[in-house]
């Protein structure tokens, strides 16, 4: 594993894990989950890197600000787009670039996938590499309902600095139901058993992403929030499967 810093702040890195045998083509960029708190890190994905690797997988695990060490808006935003932008300095191919997101990373990896089409000035504006597929894990997808549903206990507004009636501007940036239609496929993997991220969101961005011309599906698991994130348990191998159709 090789740990390459994309900023000068201790969050700013990223941890890269290449095979020692034959790669499979493109690289998996992982974005650790935490309701984009600062309570948790990328430690969270590195279960995950290891598998993958051990699969034949490049992957590239991301650190960045969270809320309490320097994150939330714009910094956490920025911090994603500049550790996939890295990319392009690194001996990695990246013709297939696929973020595997968990939770508030789900949220990240399907924001950083409609790059392309923010606005010059905006957070993440112009790429430098692009994200072509994306699998949610139990993620955050519609920012603006679960600010109002306090999902994560209040931890979108104090993600965006504020409601979605307070800071639109930053809703509209931000908010993958709101970045739609999206020229990347999308699969969000899920349980109705998750007791930190309601099912309920999975579904409204699939419904709402497919109504707006994008690809997006939805495969239900069976266990819970955390179960998504266990190597050891089917649904990660859900994951897995997913990752695997998209590169």
């Amino acid at each position: 594993m090789i740990v390459s810093e994309y900023g000068g702040d201790p969050n700013q890195f990223g941890e890269l894990s290449v095979p020692r045998g034959g790669r499979r083509p493109g690289i998996v960029v992982v974005i650790h989950g935490g309701f984009w708190r600062a309570a948790y890190d990328l430690s969270l994905g590195r279960p995950l890197a290891a598998d993958l690797v051990r699969r034949g997988h490049v992957v590239w695990n991301i650190e960045y600000r969270r809320v309490g060490s320097g994150g939330g808006w714009p910094t956490t935003l920025e911090d994603v787009a500049a550790a996939i932008d890295h990319l392009a300095t690194l001996d990695v191919d990246t013709s297939s670039v696929v973020a595997v997101g968990h939770s508030a990373g789900g949220h990240l990896a399907v924001w950083a996938a409609g790059r392309p089409e923010l606005p010059d000035g905006a957070p993440g504006s112009r790429p430098g590499v692009r994200v072509t597929g994306v699998v949610s894990q139990g993620g955050v997808l519609d920012l603006a309902t679960g600010a109002g549903g306090r999902v994560g206990r209040g931890a979108i507004v104090d993600l965006l600095g504020g409601t979605p009636d307070q800071v639109p501007q930053r809703y509209a940036l931000a908010d993958p139901m709101q970045r739609l239609p999206l020229d990347v496929p999308v699969v969000c993997v899920h349980s109705q058993q998750d007791a930190q991220v309601p099912f309920a969101q999975s579904v409204a961005y699939v419904t709402a992403a497919t109504a707006a011309g994008s690809s997006a599906r939805l495969v239900e698991t069976t266990g819970d929030h955390f179960t998504l994130i266990d190597p050891d348990h089917p649904d990660w191998a859900v994951a897995v499967d997913a990752i695997t159709s998209l590169l």
